[in-house]
């Protein structure tokens, strides 16, 4: 991609990018202790973590303002029956002011930046959930929000795929 350049020949100066988290709360917060309700497995326990993200981003009211949500839900099972130890399901949100990023680019930035920048506290929160609710804290891996954005275009593209061959 070219420079873009003034008239007198000088390089025009690129809008310097501003994001700034104006609110962060969780949306919905929800644990299930299976153990607590069923009563503990028997024989031996061996724990599987699952962990499903998804992402929400809409424009608010105000200008250059955003709302990200990033749903996450964690289940645990006992590897060796099957048995749901626990679910725990977070709806963590942010309020965004973003300035400077080209419109072309907005969509993964507010996809891919954003919950980025909120993910430590959703992390943070899960341990403590899972903790306080009976088990060893769990300390979620570090979610690749790039991969994410790319396996979501790739779905939407393959969702598309069918509806453009019937047209035709």
């Amino acid at each position: 991609m070219a420079d873009e350049t003034t008239p007198n020949g000088e390089a025009a100066a690129q809008p310097a990018v501003r994001m700034q988290i104006l609110a962060q709360y969780i949306r919905d917060l929800s644990f299930e202790n299976a153990v607590a309700t069923k009563g503990a497995p028997q024989g031996d326990v061996q724990p599987e973590m699952t962990v499903q993200v998804s992402l929400d981003a809409r424009k608010r009211g105000s200008e250059h303002q955003y709302e990200i949500i990033s749903k996450f839900r964690v289940t645990s099972t006992n590897k060796a029956d099957g048995q749901t130890m626990f679910l725990a399901e977070l709806d963590y949100g942010g309020v965004f002011h973003i300035e400077g990023v080209p419109d072309e680019q907005l969509h993964p930035f507010l996809m891919i930046e954003c919950p980025r920048m909120l993910f430590p506290f959703v992390r943070r929160i899960i341990s403590d959930l899972t903790r306080d609710g009976g088990f060893p804290p769990f300390n979620m891996d570090p979610v690749d929000f790039v991969a994410l954005y790319r396996q979501e275009l790739a779905r939407r593209a393959q969702a598309q795929a069918p509806a453009d061959q019937k047209l035709s």
